[in-house]
């Protein structure tokens, strides 16, 4: 018989094991095992958003989740930026941001801007199609198949976020912002569900679809006329900052329907236009942000619609901020007051620190 008790000698071994691992780190100067988890947190299905293979980690607090819906075909991504902070303060929530990427865009192309990591509040991206132009499709038997991203985004992503992650969740401590085609998503979603979103910012937003050239900018993404209205991606090949493409061919109507103003035909486009006014009614307790340039071929309409859009708010008394920074000069060395991130990362790092007080006031 041992002169000592079976359980007793394997907690001594362990014991002994533990001190001898700890000693090792010591001596070669290696942090304890504890200090930095490398895995970020693990996400629970749900919502209709079923998980597909493993996680794309590029750090604890950088990364990616793939995921299949029945309201889209195919899969499609979320990309999560967590504060440097959020493991290390386990009963602390966080506000969250949603950012909405432009057309031709992917998930990655957060990482052109570097203020959309912040240390202030969760960021999440998802994936909103070469063209899905952030709505539930008229037509379901494209080419693409289903195409209901509205509805994937507000009903599935958002609870989704907040059952996994430790969010603060309340339309005061959540954001949505986006950029071309994101910006319209991000100002139709504020004006969908205000229950959802406190606080807005469109850059460079096709957001006025009473603009014949914005109507032909949906129409160029529906056909796949990369010459017109292609939003840059850090996705582009060999770094040109050229958009790929928007994938398959679909018919002219569908997205929005018809885009002709003839007997009603272009109703769609009416009832969901950013810039009617009964739409920008429905943002009379949000915070809302516009950013754009004015030169190009492209900024120099988004240019005129965050105009309209900013005097039907003054005209309807909700306050708002549009910062037309030009050709740039006056935001970065950078930016040319063009269609790119060049621009738009400077402009993101304006608007953060704004968006992290307010959420910091909030209630």
């Amino acid at each position: 018989m041992s002169l000592f008790p079976t359980a007793w000698y394997r907690r001594a071994r362990a014991v002994a094991a533990a001190t001898a691992t700890a000693a090792l780190a010591v001596l070669l100067g290696a942090a304890p095992a504890h200090a930095q988890d490398s895995a970020p947190p693990a996400l629970a299905d749900g919502f209709g958003l079923t998980q597909v293979g493993r996680p794309a980690v590029r750090s604890s607090t950088d990364f990616t989740v793939t995921v299949t819906t029945a309201r889209l075909s195919g899969t499609h991504r979320i990309r999560i930026l967590l504060p440097s902070d959020y493991a290390a303060e386990p009963d602390r929530r966080w506000p969250v941001t949603y950012f909405l990427h432009g057309a031709g865009g992917t998930v990655d192309d957060a990482s052109a801007a570097p203020a959309l990591h912040s240390d202030s509040m969760i960021t999440v991206v998802p994936d909103g199609g070469l063209k899905g132009w952030y709505e539930n499709w008229v037509m379901q038997r494209t080419a693409l198949g289903a195409a209901d991203w509205q509805t994937f985004h507000t009903e599935q992503v958002v609870p989704f976020v907040d059952a996994n992650l430790r969010t603060l969740a309340d339309r005061s401590h959540r954001a949505v912002v986006g950029l071309s085609m994101g910006g319209y998503g991000a100002l139709h979603y504020a004006e969908a569900r205000p229950d959802l979103f406190g606080h807005v910012a469109s850059l460079s937003g096709g957001i006025d679809f009473g603009m014949a050239e914005i109507r032909g900018a949906v129409l160029a993404t529906e056909l796949n006329l990369t010459g017109a209205w292609c939003a840059v991606s850090t996705s582009s090949p060999a770094g040109t900052g050229q958009c790929t493409g928007y994938g398959a061919v679909v018919d002219s109507d569908a997205i929005f329907g018809s885009p002709y103003p003839v007997f009603g035909a272009d109703h769609i486009w009416n009832e969901v236009n950013p810039a009617a006014l009964g739409n920008l009614a429905r943002l009379a307790e949000t915070d809302i942000a516009l950013y754009t340039g004015d030169q190009g071929p492209i900024d120099h309409f988004t240019a005129l619609a965050s105009a309209t859009v900013k005097n039907r708010l003054d005209q309807l008394g909700v306050a708002s901020r549009l910062v037309n920074y030009g050709n740039g000069s006056a935001l970065s060395p950078g930016c040319d007051g063009g269609h790119n991130y060049g621009c738009w990362a400077p402009a993101l790092a304006d608007y953060v620190p704004r968006l992290a007080a307010s959420f910091a006031q909030a209630r």
